[in-house]
């Protein structure tokens, strides 16, 4: 239905001297907009809109997670004229030895071009309009509010509210629509909700949410469609599968929950069946992580099989094998459920593809079914001659499940023969079933031909040699092989903790001392619950009481178990009474000088503070990136430094894979004059005197948590506040001979140190740097792929510096 709009030039002029006219803003002209539009004025007319609505039906959108559109920064930044490669990506070796993720083939994807039922708005056409003068504000309201941001939009809508009702702001909100505003759109919906005569509709909060999805506005439209939920309706099929694309589409820790959430939800609550290409989609996200992470959703990718069966939509083989992937890695693995699985595939006369195979004789690793693997491993040799190192090393791990080493040997053997080279994963398997099985000769010699290979990630075979000469007692071995760990390895805590306990244990106590402060004073390392009791075993062991009061002080400021003997833990106690008055004072938490300089980086990075009700309690909250290399290494250092703060869940981890990916400390009021300098009314905020506090050590704890290295080299640091703040940043690294650029996207500012700028600064800040982060972060030289890469034009318009800083603080996104 079309609805012109011719209005009267005079009578337009005479209504713009009564209304707001934003002072930066020209009434005609919109050079100071956030965007154009799409839509051209016809010149006979100042205002236009569009003869032939566009359709309010969005069209389906295929989720592909390497090609869809993302929010995430590291790719909002991204240089579309270089290819990246983002190594950060890359997973770490799994519980098997082998990072892998499933691959879909390429004909899993499919595309629905049926469109979803959805009921109509009802919106009049202008020339319905009684009054002349409505006509005309309305069409200036259309022509104007889509081209300012947020405050200066609401202050225009704000000055309408002797007048505007709710018919008009329909009719506002859908033109926005159909030009395709809809962010404008969603603004002006938001401001009608607030409003006395609002009154909720249905097809229009459908519409809106429809149309963001379809633009990957995940949170705006969560937005809406917990409006719709609180309002007692049930969103429509369109609202739900839209919903899901957009969490699928974008980044973040939680997306994928947040998107199964809602196809449960559309499940259940809606009664609807999702179509087949939202099924293909999600059940594509749900694989398209690393094992470690993909198989949490087991239970999640069951339960969609279910419902493409009892739909009676077709299913493509690699459903299948998915799930036989996802039951693989299960730490008990479900054998009947995998065979049930193989046998719909041999029904549907769907083949078993190479990759279904492997990840059988992954679980027949894990369950120990040697004569099923057997059975695999044959049909893998007819499918391909040559099979993948992965498979050699679970037909290593099968028979080591059932105690044949020299079978597990002489696979390792036939892989070098067959394939001509060995992976860093079957070095891994073999060195460790050796090991386990005290072949001192083999798991020796093995391992010196892993040393000159040349390859890296050597420190998991090294720790697997160290236990088992300390369980042979063969001391002077596992010293030895300690030493030479420490000529080709960065340094680990779990290699240390094990020669310190063979210092202990042989009474070499003043090495063991040395060790122990060693550890305390590498921040790569770091001491832990069985350090402690290690050398606090020692202390007691020798007489060294004094020492041993002071290892103990520490591990209750630490909150460490004290795990000694019965016999040393009496003598403890006794100690202890005799300075009760000393030692058994409550210990009060106290953030030390080294603490507030690591916090203070930290909350410049985006750690957030939360806080009571009342404000008169707070905490920190902790954030890593699940997907970043350099995170999940800095996540166990930074759980390390704040160990005592954290609350008794949080404490109770004994490795870093185990560490969460976000922690939070206990409230406490000394976190208070962080709350009000760094997080005042519950929002991010640069301190006044943040250029008193900007320390080379904050800087390097900046740089770890909310930096990046870009591929040329560069250095940029991320941080959100007011421009005044970032302007009292640059003074302060100014007055440091650091110069930098600044630019603004949306919320963040993001400071960039370029060329040689960028090594002033990485000097500065490198004895701060974790050793494992060095090569990951150092400034210059050729980027391999294994850091955050963004790509900023800092020459481009809307770059902000120290001689034009004048930003706005609304939200862009």
């Amino acid at each position: 239905m079309s609805i012109p709009l011719l209005c009267n030039t005079s009578l337009i002029q005479s209504f713009m001297s009564t209304v707001l006219r934003p002072p930066s803003s020209p009434l005609r002209h919109h050079h100071g907009g956030r965007r154009h539009h799409r839509h051209h004025l016809l010149p006979s007319s100042p205002f236009f809109l569009p003869l032939k609505p566009l359709s309010l039906s969005p069209s389906i959108s295929l989720y592909t997670p390497y090609s869809s559109s993302s929010t995430s920064p590291q790719q909002l930044l991204l240089d579309s004229q270089e290819t990246q490669v983002d190594f950060d990506n890359w997973d770490p070796i799994s519980a098997s030895g082998v990072a892998e993720s499933f691959n879909f083939d390429d004909s899993f994807d499919s595309v629905e071009l049926k469109k979803f039922e959805t009921p109509a708005v009802e919106v009049r056409e202008l020339e319905d309009i009684p009054d002349q003068w409505r006509r005309a504000r309305l069409a200036w309201l259309c022509k104007e509010l889509p081209a300012h941001k947020t405050p200066t939009m609401v202050r225009i809508l704000n000055a309408q509210r002797k007048w505007i009702r709710q018919e008009d702001g329909t009719f506002v909100a859908v033109h926005c629509m159909r030009i395709r505003e809809n962010e404008a759109a969603f603004r002006v919906y938001k401001w009608m909700m607030q409003q006395h005569w609002f009154r909720f509709d249905f097809a229009l909060a459908t519409k809106l949410a429809d149309y963001l999805g379809k633009e990957r506005k995940h949170l705006k439209c969560r937005e809406i469609f917990d409006d719709i939920i609180n309002q007692g309706r049930v969103p429509c099929e369109s609202t739900f599968h839209n919903l899901i694309i957009a969490y699928l589409s974008s980044s973040g820790p939680s997306v994928l929950d947040e998107a199964c959430n809602i196809y449960n939800r559309m499940v259940h609550l809606g009664g609807y069946k999702p179509r087949l290409n939202l099924h293909n989609s999600l059940f594509k996200a749900l694989l398209g992580k690393a094992s470690s992470e993909s198989k949490h959703f087991l239970k999640q990718a069951e339960f969609m099989y279910q419902n493409l069966t009892s739909s009676g939509l077709e299913i493509h083989k690699d459903i299948f094998g998915g799930l036989i992937w996802l039951h693989s890695y299960q730490d008990v693995v479900d054998m009947e459920r995998i065979a049930a699985l193989r046998a719909e595939m041999r029904s549907r006369g769907i083949k078993e593809s190479k990759e279904v195979l492997v990840s059988v004789l992954r679980a027949c690793s894990k369950d120990g079914n040697v004569e099923e693997a057997e059975r695999t491993w044959s049909k893998l040799l007819s499918i391909d001659g040559s099979p993948p190192s992965q498979a050699f090393v679970y037909r290593m791990e099968v028979y080591a499940k059932i105690g044949e080493p020299t079978k597990s040997l002489k696979v390792y053997r036939r892989m070098q023969e067959q394939l001509g080279s060995t992976s860093v994963a079957a070095y891994h398997k073999i060195i460790k079933v050796l090991s386990k099985y005290q072949k001192l000769d083999l798991a020796d010699s093995i391992m010196s031909e892993f040393i000159n290979s040349g390859m890296k990630q050597l420190v998991p075979s090294f720790i697997d040699l160290m236990r088992m000469y300390s369980v042979a007692g063969l001391h002077e071995k596992l010293e030895s092989t300690f030493l030479r760990y420490r000529e080709v390895c960065h340094p680990n805590l779990t290699v240390f903790n094990i020669y310190l306990d063979l210092l202990v244990n042989t009474g070499n106590l003043s090495l063991a001392e040395e060790i122990f402060h060693e550890m305390r004073g590498n921040v790569a390392i770091g001491v832990d619950s069985r350090a402690c009791n290690s050398i606090l075993r020692g202390y007691m062991t020798s007489g060294e009481y004094v020492k041993a009061v002071k290892i103990y002080n520490l591990m209750r400021q630490k909150k460490y178990d004290v795990e000694i003997e019965s016999s040393l833990m009496e003598r403890l106690d006794y100690v202890l009474s005799l300075r009760e008055k000393v030692v058994e004072e409550p210990i009060r938490l106290k953030l030390t000088p080294e603490q507030r300089e690591v916090l203070t980086g930290l909350l410049l990075g985006g750690v957030q503070i939360r806080s009571d009700g009342e404000r008169r309690l707070h905490a920190i909250h902790y954030e890593f990136n699940e997907e970043s290399r350099i995170h999940s290494i800095f996540k166990r250092h930074i759980h390390d430094e704040f160990h005592e703060w954290l609350g008794s869940h949080d404490t109770m981890v004994d490795s870093t894979a185990d560490i969460p990916n976000s922690f939070t400390t206990i409230s406490h009021s000394y976190f208070t004059f962080y709350a009000d300098q760094f997080w005042p009314n519950g929002h991010p905020c640069i301190p006044k005197l943040i250029h008193r506090w900007l320390s080379p050590r904050v800087l390097a704890y900046w740089y770890m948590y909310g930096g990046y290295r870009t591929s040329s080299g560069d250095i940029l640091l991320r941080v959100k506040g007011s421009s005044e703040g970032v302007v009292s940043i640059l003074k302060a690294l100014k007055a440091k001979s650091l110069d930098c650029r600044v630019k603004k996207r949306g919320r963040v500012f993001w400071i960039g140190f370029l060329g040689d700028n960028a090594t002033f600064f990485w000097k500065v800040v490198e004895p701060f740097i974790l050793d494992e982060l060095k090569e990951l972060l150092k400034a210059g030289g050729d980027s391999n792929g294994s850091l955050e890469t963004q790509c900023i034009n800092f020459d481009s318009g809307s770059e902000t510096d120290e001689k034009n800083s004048e930003c706005s603080d609304a939200d862009t996104s």
